[in-house]
């Protein structure tokens, strides 16, 4: 026989995708929230269940015959017919077989003839394998199974559809050959299998081998059935997104006619699942949306460069290329970011081995990543993971010799929406690190990128106000600016848990003398930043005025902020390693200090003096939390190292003005932390990215 799956050797394209999503009756917006994601991915196909028990409920035919037809209008509908009414049942539940087989038979053809139009596929049950779908307690040997299915499958042929077997969970080519035995195969034209491999299925020997031995049964009762992967998916429960890109990768592959992926969105964490509610928290995170609608790594990619791009992100981590042990390397946390891209190449070019551990939640790090990979060869090593897993910190770590970690949420707005998912990143990610630093026989020194936002709203420094920007009435604060002596106030959960992250770090270094350093960073900025309404305004304002679209001032634009370039930067944190045996326990103010400020409104004259042009402004109102004046006190690190700041703002804007003109990264965009400009799309909240 000739099966376009057999073998992946010989195939020349591959499966038909589509996405796997079951809605409970009324939740209609959630249909429309599907439909809209398909249509921005180009899906075309969903397998979506209808469940007999809920037809027999009051409103429940409605409902269904509401939803084939909306679905139907957009995509192609294999409608999966499952879930006995408890009334029926040899026992009251839904996994329980029908007392008269022929009833689901009978259910099937009244909704082929009331909704018939809206599907040519349908598939027969869910998962008899499984208890929670059928429970073979009641029924040994699956003979109710089969009479039930084999009538099913023999009208719904005569009513002209094709026809499904139930995917098979696990994979059971011995269930599969009994329902062959007894006929069944006779009327289908597909046989379904479910595999979840990382997430339920831990012995496993990949699609190859899963699919050759349900084609080797088919094969055997001469059937020409064809083989499709019905339902397959990847929890996140652990915060592995690269782990669901690998697996949607490498299904894509599988020697099957069609695959459906499991699933649109999370599950509602308020809403039980069929073994109760949180019992197996898998369940819960197998979208490739979060419950509130926020995009996964997979949706991000898939969405941006299609299923190509899926396919080059999941090839990107080097990791487990194994070293020797005595090969020692710099570990950068977030290190695919635009600080992190910038301090790698700085380290690479000087001949270390650098590992980058990023999770690729920021829209373009990947090509940061393949930049730095070409670049470098074999030198740098990715790592691919969450610092929330503290198990993928530990990999990470097992050759470190020195490490920075600049893995976080830096977006305030983001840490307003979500404080929780703001915590977890930047608070108990970086205990994770710390613990396991404290872990290791001989702990590798540790600089911490820490933020302003520590200290405040700074509302109680009396200010002077003139044309163009504010100024401190105090004399100390005006010449030197804000100290390490300042007391902390945090505002808003962002401050909350960096400056969570600020004291751990320090209380480490006290408690455990663990070697580590506190940058507490003002504004950054560069060639290789793409700069948003919430992080590298500098080079925000600098890329809206060459796309001569308008920028937006939150406030009246005398904010005044002082800058330092990011060559600066790294110069400071080679020092800080440098002289970490001194430096240990202690905090540092960092930025461009009081001889590189410049506030939003000479900022913009500065951009129509490079252009010749003045922007096009517009002011909105001031944002919660937002400091008039911030001016880094660099007193105490320069007097530690030695070091300053070589590139002054003026020059500085115009480097980074140049490479940006000249870079073809214009219209890119990159979200982190800062509070200043706003472009037209708010919907979206990232890490500036590196142009390649």
């Amino acid at each position: 026989m000739n099966h376009r799956g057999t073998l992946r050797t010989g195939r020349s394209t591959p499966p038909v995708l589509g996405l796997v999503e079951w809605f409970r009756p009324n939740e209609h917006d959630r249909v429309e929230e599907v439909l809209k994601d398909m249509r921005s991915l180009g899906i075309t196909e969903l397998r979506t269940g209808v469940s007999w028990a809920d037809w027999h409920t009051p409103g429940g035919r409605e409902w269904y015959g509401w939803l084939l037809p909306r679905l139907s209008g957009e995509v192609n509908v294999l409608p999966c017919f499952h879930y006995t009414p408890p009334s029926l049942g040899v026992e009251p539940k839904t996994s329980s077989p029908p007392r008269e087989p022929k009833a689901y038979a009978d259910f099937m053809d009244v909704v082929i003839t009331e909704l018939g139009d809206c599907f040519d596929w349908v598939e027969i049950w869910n998962e008899p394998n499984n208890l929670n779908d059928w429970d073979w307690r009641i029924d040994h040997e699956w003979h109710m199974f089969s009479e039930m299915a084999g009538a099913a499958a023999y009208w719904a042929k005569q009513r002209g559809k094709n026809t499904v077997l139930a995917g098979m969970c696990p994979t059971d080519p011995n269930w599969l050959r009994l329902m062959c035995k007894r006929g069944l195969i006779e009327y289908l034209d597909a046989v379904g299998v479910h595999s979840f491999p990382g997430t339920w299925q831990f012995d496993w020997d990949g699609w190859d081998s899963t699919i050759g031995s349900v084609r080797e049964v088919l094969d055997r009762y001469r059937s020409d059935a064809e083989i499709w992967i019905t339902e397959a998916g990847f929890s996140t429960w652990n915060h592995d997104e690269h782990g669901q890109v690998r697996a949607l990768a490498d299904v894509m592959d599988a020697p099957a006619e069609r695959v459906y992926w499991y699933a649109a969105h999370d599950l509602d964490p308020n809403l039980p699942t069929q073994d109760g509610l949180h019992t197996d928290v898998r369940h819960y995170h197998m979208g490739i949306k979060r419950q509130d609608g926020t995009p996964k790594l997979v949706h991000r990619l898939w969405k941006e460069n299609g299923l190509e791009g899926v396919r080059k992100a999941a090839a990107l981590e080097t990791f487990n290329t194994p070293a020797p042990r005595e090969t020692r390397s710099t570990l950068i946390t977030g290190g695919a970011g635009f600080v992190g891209t910038n301090l790698a190449h700085r380290l690479l070019s000087e001949g270390r081995r650098v590992v980058v551990f990023d999770n690729l939640s920021r829209p373009g790090v990947e090509n940061n990543l393949r930049w730095l990979s070409e670049t470098h060869g074999d030198r740098v090593q990715v790592k691919i993971g969450d610092v929330r897993d503290r198990y993928a910190v530990r990999e990470a770590l097992e050759h470190a010799d020195q490490v920075f970690h600049f893995a976080a949420q830096v977006a305030v707005t983001t840490s307003l929406v979500n404080p929780v998912h703001d915590f977890q990143v930047n608070a108990v990610g970086t205990l994770n690190l710390l613990e396991e630093i404290r872990s290791l026989d001989n702990p590798p020194p540790l600089v911490f990128t820490s933020t302003n936002k520590i200290y405040g709203n700074l509302s109680d420094i009396p200010l002077t106000m003139d044309n163009c920007r504010y100024e401190p009435a105090g004399r100390e604060v005006g010449a030197m600016g804000i100290s390490e002596r300042r007391h902390m106030e945090f505002h808003s959960p962002y401050g909350c848990s960096k400056g969570a992250a600020d004291q751990y770090v320090l209380d480490y270094a006290r408690t455990f003398g663990l070697p580590a350093v506190v940058f507490r960073m003002s504004c950054i900025y560069g060639p290789h930043q793409f700069g948003t309404e919430d992080q590298g305004w500098i080079a925000h304002f600098l890329i809206r005025a060459l796309e001569n679209k308008p920028i937006t001032i939150f406030g009246n634009g005398r904010q005044v902020r002082d800058a330092l370039f990011v060559d600066d930067l790294l110069n400071a944190f080679v020092l800080a390693q440098r002289h970490i045996n001194d430096l240990s326990g202690e905090a540092f103010n960092i930025g461009g200090g009081p001889e590189n400020t410049l506030s939003l409104l000479e900022l913009i004259d500065l951009i129509g003096e490079l252009r010749s042009e003045t922007p096009d402004v517009h002011f909105d109102e001031w944002r919660s939390g937002d400091q008039k004046y911030y001016v880094s006190d660099i007193g105490k690190f320069r007097s530690a190292t030695g070091w300053s700041p070589a590139v002054g703002v003026s020059d500085g804007v115009a480097e980074l003005y140049r490479w940006l003109n000249g870079s073809g990264g214009r219209g890119q965009n990159g979200r982190g932390e800062g509070a200043v400009g706003r472009t037209g799309d708010e919907s979206r909240a990232y890490q500036p990215a590196m142009d390649v």
